[in-house]
């Protein structure tokens, strides 16, 4: 009877101390609002098979969920993906934006300020669904002298934790694009490195585009097969010229170690030049450039990290691909057997199996 009162009450205490951490931590509160917007968008999911079954939903709709299956479908059993039970379902939400995503970073030095979840681990980006909270974060950060950055993002991964629906949001993108977002999300239910989300997103990055591109080959679609070609050179220049802009910021912070105004400075040069260069060179030699849509670089760390997070050691996951004959479930599963090889530095793991022309990395 004595033991059972005691374990009662520790289990009381344990419960209490979870109550006062969602009430009272500034992460709890966080997590219980996305919990709360979570459970509103599953509430709302309907099954795909049972959309497309209805005679009430719009053909153009119907065509989109069904690609979304056969994406699913294509990416579990041909590029073995885990598919788990994400993207069965669809949900509607009222507005255009799912959610905005928030970065930051130290000014003075290329480091992420970083957030810490249960599962996770450590990530330099925090989603609100709420964009006046989003802005108010971001707001707050830079009165504490940090960049801050906010893009929108029309869809996110729950690791396969929970049965992520399609969303209206990424329903929104063109054919190509919404089955490269099937197969990147699929790719984080298969692999997510804890703690290490630049790994995490560029590789997904590079699955997504090169299982669109598979994908659109086994439908003989071969216009389809060009435009996610097209998307991921564009993303393969692009992360050149970002790692370009994030080592001369880099070279800039070393010559200026004692002085932050020096620093500080010193990276607005950088900043000034690369701005001139991707409008002289970069921009017009995209694939698929407008000369309509010219882009306005925003710069700072924080815009800067950001935009090399999925575009980070792209060419050393094309080369392990064309290493493995160009098999893509053959080039993921030995990407993710180096990352799990040198789980706090994947990248060095890549980087050493390129650079040897294909030797097994010792296990660390």
């Amino acid at each position: 009877m004595k033991f059972g009162r005691i374990a009662r009450r520790t289990a009381g205490a344990a419960a209490l101390a979870v109550l006062a951490f969602f009430a009272l931590v500034p992460t709890g509160r966080y997590l219980v609002r996305a919990g709360w917007a979570e459970a509103r968008i599953l509430w709302r999911a309907r099954s795909i098979a049972e959309l497309v079954r209805d005679p009430s939903t719009a053909p153009a709709a119907r065509r989109k969920l069904e690609l979304v299956l056969a994406a699913r479908a294509f990416a579990a059993d041909s590029v073995k993906l885990s598919a788990k039970q994400s993207f069965t379902t669809y949900s509607h939400i009222d507005r255009d934006t799912l959610v905005v995503v928030l970065s930051a970073a130290y000014q003075d030095r290329l480091a992420y300020k970083t957030w810490w979840f249960p599962i996770v681990g450590s990530v330099p980006y925090k989603g609100y669904f709420d964009v006046g909270e989003a802005k108010r974060a971001a707001a707050a950060l830079s009165r504490d002298g940090f960049d801050a950055f906010l893009r929108p993002a029309s869809a996110f991964s729950t690791l396969g934790y929970l049965n992520d629906p399609v969303l209206s949001t990424t329903l929104d993108e063109d054919s190509v694009s919404l089955v490269n977002t099937v197969i990147h999300e699929l790719t984080h239910n298969t692999f997510y490195a804890s703690g290490q989300a630049v790994f995490n997103e560029s590789f997904a990055n590079f699955a997504g585009a090169h299982g669109a591109e598979w994908f659109y080959a086994a439908r003989a679609d071969s216009s389809s097969v060009a435009l996610a070609r097209q998307d991921w050179a564009r993303q393969k220049t692009l992360g050149r010229f970002w790692s370009s802009v994030y080592n001369g910021v880099d070279s800039a912070f070393k010559a200026h170690r004692s002085s932050k105004p020096e620093r500080l400075a010193a990276r607005e040069i950088v900043f000034a030049a690369a701005r001139a260069r991707f409008a002289r060179e970069i921009e017009p030699t995209l694939p698929g450039y407008d000369s309509t849509k010219q882009v306005r670089l925003r710069l700072d760390n924080a815009s800067l990290m950001s935009r090399r997070m999925y575009r980070t050691g792209l060419d050393d996951f094309d080369a392990i691909y064309e290493r493995e004959g160009r098999r893509l479930p053959d080039a993921i599963a030995r990407i993710i057997a180096l990352a799990r090889s040198r789980p706090r530095d994947p990248y060095a793991a890549v980087r050493a199996y390129v650079a040897s022309g294909g030797a097994e990395p010792a296990t660390k």
